[in-house]
């Protein structure tokens, strides 16, 4: 591993603590100021829009300008508006902190591109898990601690204790080099430039949309299912956060060689498992074994930037993640509006209508990739 790839997972790896002390909670601090769930619901989209509205520019200004000085942005604008959620004191200024830390989002284009550079003698796919994979595994210590420490001194604690980690993390992001050059396997691309012609990749972008709105629709409310159906303290969903975040970096690390594709359709399984254990499930260790199977949708947006990546030049490589990572915010924008109707209907609801929607688009994506192969082979 290089050193600046090392030093980018060393630093996902804090910044996974500490955003993992607070991410789990974020439903249930915003129900503690009042909010109901579709409020919670437009909030959540609401970064959604702030990381999509962001991703294409920043992965274009990657691919002008270089990822290093995005990256360092990010990390610093993250810091400051943990800061902003950590002393709020109203409701608005605590979404207002929300909103702007979903905007920090525009670095995961400028990341996994410089990632992508500096990955070595890895694969694209390896180097994305690896490094998401650090990150989880530091987000596996983040909400066991956070929903202790929000039981004993409530939530607002957690915020400042992040905020000192996101410094700790900003710290070390800010001595990683210039970004590398072209990674030598990706000197020479059959590829032709020119992403907005390029119709295999705008019909996968599709695909990625409608893919991630059906792994996401389950994840927003299930804290305050946890909490309100389920009656689990904090510091219970805590540790079933941390399953979640184990079974991310499970799948990094486990299943982050395979071939794209099959980790594309593994990952949509994974999904489908947790959505099914989450429906029947009346136990802890159910919901823990469900959080665990949630790592499916990290593994499976890995392997969405890596089939992208074969897809497009490597001159556009930052514009192409950007689009992916756009496609990605247009489901946190949309899926928790949907996800908070469901939510207030008949909170089991939100898990039977994902149940049915990701049996579709397995099938669907799996009729669609064995073409392709199939075509590929002839």
């Amino acid at each position: 591993m290089s050193r600046n790839l090392l030093l980018v997972a060393v630093s996902l790896f804090v910044w996974g603590i500490g955003e993992g002390l607070f991410i789990y909670f974020q439903p249930l601090y915003l129900q503690e100021w009042g909010a109901d769930p579709l409020l919670i619901g437009g909030i959540l989209g609401g970064m959604g829009i702030a990381m999509a509205v962001s991703q294409i520019p920043a992965g274009y200004l990657s691919d002008k300008f270089g990822s290093r000085s995005i990256m360092w942005a990010s990390w610093i604008l993250g810091t400051i508006t943990a800061w902003v959620m950590a002393l709020a004191n109203s409701l608005p200024v605590f979404v207002v902190g929300m909103v702007f830390y979903g905007l920090t989002g525009f670095v995961l284009a400028p990341m996994n591109s410089y990632i992508t550079n500096a990955r070595g003698n890895f694969s694209v796919g390896r180097a994305l898990t690896l490094v998401s994979g650090m990150y989880h595994i530091g987000a596996v210590i983040g909400p066991v601690t956070g929903g202790i420490v929000a039981d004993k001194f409530g939530l607002r604690i957690v915020y400042y204790i992040a905020a000192v980690l996101f410094m700790i993390s900003t710290a070390i992001i800010l001595v990683v080099q210039k970004n590398p050059v072209t990674h030598l396997a990706d000197q020479e691309s059959e590829q032709p430039k020119g992403v907005f012609s390029n119709f295999r990749f705008l019909a996968f972008l599709g695909i990625t949309f409608v893919t991630l709105f059906a792994l996401y629709l389950p994840q927003p409310f299930t804290p305050n299912f946890l909490q309100n159906q389920q009656a689990l303290s904090r510091t219970t969903i805590g540790i079933l956060g941390a399953f979640g975040s184990l079974g991310t970096a499970f799948a990094s690390f486990a299943l982050g060689s395979l071939n794209s594709v099959a980790g594309f359709i593994i990952g949509q399984i994974w999904v489908l498992i947790f959505v099914i254990l989450f429906l029947k499930g009346e136990t802890p260790f159910i919901f823990g074994l469900g959080y665990f199977f949630i790592g499916g949708y990290r593994l499976c947006r890995s392997m969405i930037l890596a089939i992208a990546r074969s897809l497009v030049h490597p001159g556009e490589t930052g514009l192409a993640y950007g689009l992916m990572e756009t496609a990605s915010a247009a489901t946190v924008i949309t899926a928790p509006i949907l996800a908070g109707v469901l939510y207030r209907q008949e909170p089991y609801s939100v898990y039977t209508v994902s149940m049915f929607l990701l049996i579709g688009v397995i099938i669907a994506n799996l009729i669609i990739f064995s073409i392709i192969i199939r075509r590929k082979t002839r």
